[in-house]
């Protein structure tokens, strides 16, 4: 419903590239900045400063922008609340999700979902991502969410949320003299991991692997089948680990734990929305928009 020149100008703004802007929007680069000549012509503004290759937003570009997120947010909402009509009755709702995020993301909207959905029973299994995908395929849950993305062709992968991957420890650890720690002091720094088949573990394993660092090559003290039980085990030993900053905001905000920066070494990931091939179910499309509406809004 919303400007399709709009959006392409919210699209740049965010990147700050008209060709990753194209790419995204899977139109031409030329169509990219005809779009934003339109609009500018339209208020008589320039929206962009151009220099060279870089553009940054004028101050006219930065209250478009301003505008166009309070605008996209009312289309989210509006999309689903006339999507909700057409689903809303009752039914059931099989979730599975890996741990971090039926520990840390999804109660909250789990609770928000209920209160505008009385009739819809829900269900939530845990397990890390490798089960979860094997319980999708088994028909066992109707919508995961879980860590990373595998590549099973029977499954479908919706981006739903950002992840940063944070190495911690206690905080009065040896460690925290420092301001941060090279990717070579990995090798001499004992370390608690997640259990193999963990979304988590997978991504630590792929952000490394430009470094020459292999997880082999740690000294892995043990391997956890859960968050909390890595944080209770820092709590009282010198290990480190890598958690999900999403799992650890409480334990920051304390100040039970403290994030230690690796030099050069960024550990991000999205969590993703699967289910089997083709459309998910009503509800699970409902529920789906609805989260999705949640955290933008966020």
């Amino acid at each position: 419903m919303s400007d399709f020149r709009l959006k392409v100008f919210y699209t740049v703004a965010k990147r700050l590239n008209f060709t990753k802007a194209a790419s995204e929007l899977f139109i031409t680069q030329p169509a990219v900045t005809n779009h934003i000549h339109e609009l500018e012509e339209e208020y008589k503004v320039n929206l962009f400063n151009r220099s060279g290759n870089k553009i940054s937003l004028t101050t006219a570009g930065e209250i478009v922008l301003k505008h166009a997120e309070t605008i996209f947010s009312v289309y989210r909402d509006l999309d689903f609340e006339l999507n909700a009509i057409t689903h809303r009755g009752t039914g059931a709702l099989r979730l599975g999700a890996s741990t971090t995020v039926s520990q840390y993301i999804l109660p909250p909207m789990l609770a928000d979902f209920r209160k505008k959905f009385r009739d819809v029973a829900i269900t939530l299994q845990n397990d890390n991502t490798e089960q979860i995908e094997n319980r999708l395929l088994r028909k066992e849950i109707d919508l995961g969410v879980i860590e990373g993305r595998s590549k099973k062709p029977e499954i479908k992968y919706i981006e739903f949320l950002k992840d940063e991957i944070v190495l911690v420890a206690r905080n009065g650890h040896p460690y925290m003299k420092r301001d941060e720690l090279r990717v070579s002091d990995l090798a001499r720094i004992p370390v608690v991991l997640r259990e193999p088949g963990s979304g988590t573990l997978e991504v630590i394993e792929h952000a490394l692997k430009p470094h020459k660092i292999k997880l082999a090559h740690l000294q892995v003290e043990m391997h956890l089948g859960s968050t909390e039980s890595i944080k209770s085990y820092l709590m009282h030993s010198e290990c480190m680990a890598f958690l999900s900053i999403h799992s650890v905001t409480n334990e920051l905000q304390r100040g039970e734990l403290r994030v230690i920066d690796i030099r050069d070494v960024s550990i991000n990931r999205n969590f993703y929305f699967i289910h089997l091939q083709g459309k998910a179910d009503g509800i699970a499309e409902t529920f789906m928009r609805f989260s999705k509406s949640k955290q933008a809004n966020h």
